[in-house]
């Protein structure tokens, strides 16, 4: 029941608990209390709105493997709270391989993309080269993961 919860909401974050507990089979009370007990659990972090970043003006996704001069704690920290500072910055994850960081970064074009280069990404320190690929078509694009789907799954 807990994961027919998440997964409604996880297709409408904005369904009202009358319509939530219709939509899983339970009455109010005891799907308004599953809600609250998820929600305490941590197994919905926030409700937010998604918004469509063509009609901002930023229809273009850029990734950017990073690679840093240094792996000590200070510069991974450093790095950090920089790139939580840049607006145009949509995710950033420390990964495992041949770079340190993959960026997905949200613009309006390739001008606006190298203007985010020279006057916020490379203004960091310690960065010592990036590489980027242009998305040219987004085929799925998830903010989590269906609990009903992954349940099924051996």
């Amino acid at each position: 029941m807990d994961r027919k919860i998440l997964g409604a909401l996880r297709a409408d974050g904005r369904l009202t608990i009358a319509a939530l507990a219709e939509r899983v089979g339970l009455s109010q009370s005891p799907c308004w209390t599953r809600l609250r007990r998820l929600e305490e659990a941590g197994l919905i972090r926030d409700y937010v709105a998604l918004l469509d970043h063509r009609a901002l003006g930023l229809p273009d996704v850029v990734f950017v493997e990073v690679t840093l001069d240094k792996h000590d704690d200070s510069v991974l920290e450093a790095f950090g709270t920089e790139i939580l500072r840049i607006p145009e910055v949509l995710e950033a994850h420390l990964v495992s391989g041949e770079y340190d960081y993959m960026i997905k970064v949200a613009v309006s074009g390739t001008a606006h993309y190298e203007r985010f280069l020279r006057e916020k990404l490379y203004r960091i320190r310690g960065i010592r080269q990036s590489r980027s690929v242009f998305a040219l078509r987004t085929l799925k694009q998830e903010v989590s993961v269906d609990p009903v789907a992954i349940a099924r799954q051996p």
